[in-house]
């Protein structure tokens, strides 16, 4: 079960480390789109177009459906959530790192700050 949980992830980054499938995706974030509209930004054919969309297919973040000759894009979030959830250890992490160092920083400040003057402390 781990593993295919794993795979799925790797699928997933996979699809989403190529930006020109970024952008087709944030594009279907706004609705449905054809895969001429999709390809549409790129300065890339239709087959190229077609390509990053089955890649997009088989890590399960969107759904085609054919109408006539008409292939209709939509996104598919749900795969989105397992990555986001596995980034979030990572959130974590490097929230915890980052608090440390803020208060190091604070710290650092607050003993090379000379006191304000008329203060008698």
């Amino acid at each position: 079960m781990v593993e295919l949980q794993i795979a799925r992830l790797d699928t997933v980054f996979h699809a989403l480390g190529d930006s020109t499938r970024r952008r087709m995706l944030r594009d279907l974030a706004e609705g449905e789109r054809t895969v001429s509209q999709l390809a549409e930004p790129f300065a890339i054919s239709l087959a190229a177009a077609s390509k990053h969309i089955k890649v997009l297919e088989h890590a399960g973040l969107l759904r085609r459906e054919v109408r006539g000759r008409t292939h209709l894009c939509r996104l598919d979030p749900g795969p989105l959530a397992s990555a986001h959830q596995w980034l979030g250890v990572y959130e974590r992490f490097w929230t915890e790192r980052l608090d440390v160092l803020e208060r190091l920083l604070r710290e650092e400040d607050a003993r090379k700050s000379p006191p304000p003057e008329g203060d008698d402390t």
